[in-house]
């Protein structure tokens, strides 16, 4: 029986399915509690229960959702190009998915431990914006067409900051692999050793960015109802629409989980005797999370002119220079190497 998993094309490809929907039935069932726990942080900061019918204290708030989604009718506007209306929300679905396959959990749990797994993630990221695009512009209408270009002026704007950000750190262990990433914050000093201290600066730049980059309030302005009507989805609804909403979510834990592997030491324990484990790195993400929301719920959305002017003309000059200094900085040592880690082995 083993050797007909591990010898025949046939074995293989059934262990590969097996470990994609481990992966991904996990993470779908996460997505959402995590929606559920978004709507219970927003009412309580605004005084108000929020879900509580459906299920034990609106648990199952969600899943109505979704079945909400699939059973509702499916509206194609007159004159919209059918085939990219369609293919627009299942790409943005599937790229939020296969992001996905580089992400260790743990210490060797991973489905495709790559040597350039951030490399991997930014070309999948990229391709994201493409279904913005192709949604906006096969809906056949100016509303959506105005929002999807402003949607993906506002991702690829953030995302450059995104990425220098992220240079700084693969300076700092020489590797773009997440495993080594995370191996190289282990240490003796335990959460002192980890980025987040190393590149203190880079973590609200990398935060706030994230928020931009997956459309977060106050970065909301894709589906801002106020002036686009609901941006670049507004002509989708049904399940096409459900598609646009998981994978916009997805995009928001993978920003939590690069923020827990890249910054705070993903699978590693903050406490001295205890051990390493992927239920660290579930507390970091969803410690990550809530901060999300609580941003979503305390902050108000800035103008277009005011985003775009904190991308290009903040974000991306700080985020550049800090790439200069950790340059220096490891370069020399500085500190006994605390910007040099691949000196370490890492």
């Amino acid at each position: 029986m083993v050797e007909f998993f591990t010898n025949t094309n046939l074995g293989i490809v059934l262990v590969i399915l097996a470990q994609c929907l481990l992966v991904l039935i996990p993470l779908l069932l996460a997505l959402a509690f995590l929606m559920y726990a978004d709507r219970k942080i927003w009412a309580a900061v605004q005084m108000r229960k929020g879900p509580n019918v459906v299920g034990a204290f609106g648990l199952l708030q969600s899943f109505a959702d979704f079945l909400k989604y699939i059973v509702k009718e499916i509206v194609v506007p007159a004159g919209a190009d059918k085939f990219v209306f369609f293919l627009a929300p299942m790409i943005a679905f599937v790229l939020a998915v296969i992001s996905w396959s580089v992400i260790p959990f743990n210490d060797g749990w991973v489905l495709s431990d790559i040597n350039v797994a951030i490399l991997f993630i930014f070309a999948v990221g990229s391709l994201e914006v493409y279904g913005v695009i192709m949604g906006g512009w096969a809906s056949n209408s100016k509303y959506p067409f105005l929002g999807s270009l402003r949607s993906a002026a506002q991702m690829i704007s953030y995302e450059v900051s995104i990425g220098l950000i992220i240079i700084g750190v693969i300076i700092s262990t020489g590797s773009m692999n997440f495993g080594d990433i995370v191996a190289a914050q282990d240490g003796s000093a335990g959460l002192l050793n980890w980025y987040w201290v190393a590149h203190f600066p880079m973590l609200f730049l990398f935060f706030v960015s994230a928020l931009a980059e997956t459309n977060r309030p106050p970065f909301d302005l894709p589906e801002a109802e106020s002036e686009l009507v609901a941006g670049y989805q507004v002509e989708y609804s049904s399940t096409p629409f459900l598609l646009f909403m998981i994978g916009e979510l997805m995009a928001v834990v993978l920003m939590c989980a690069l923020i827990s592997l890249l910054f705070f030491g993903g699978w590693l324990s903050p406490i001295p005797g205890l051990p390493d484990g992927i239920l660290w790195l579930v507390l970091k993400m969803s410690a990550c999370f809530f901060v999300f929301s609580m941003v979503k719920a305390i902050t108000p959305r800035y103008r277009y002119d005011q985003l775009m002017r904190i991308g290009w003309k903040v974000f991306l000059p700080l985020s550049l220079a800090w790439v200069v200094i950790v340059s220096f900085l490891a370069k020399y040592e500085v500190l006994g190497g605390f910007w040099a880690r691949w000196t370490m082995g890492a």
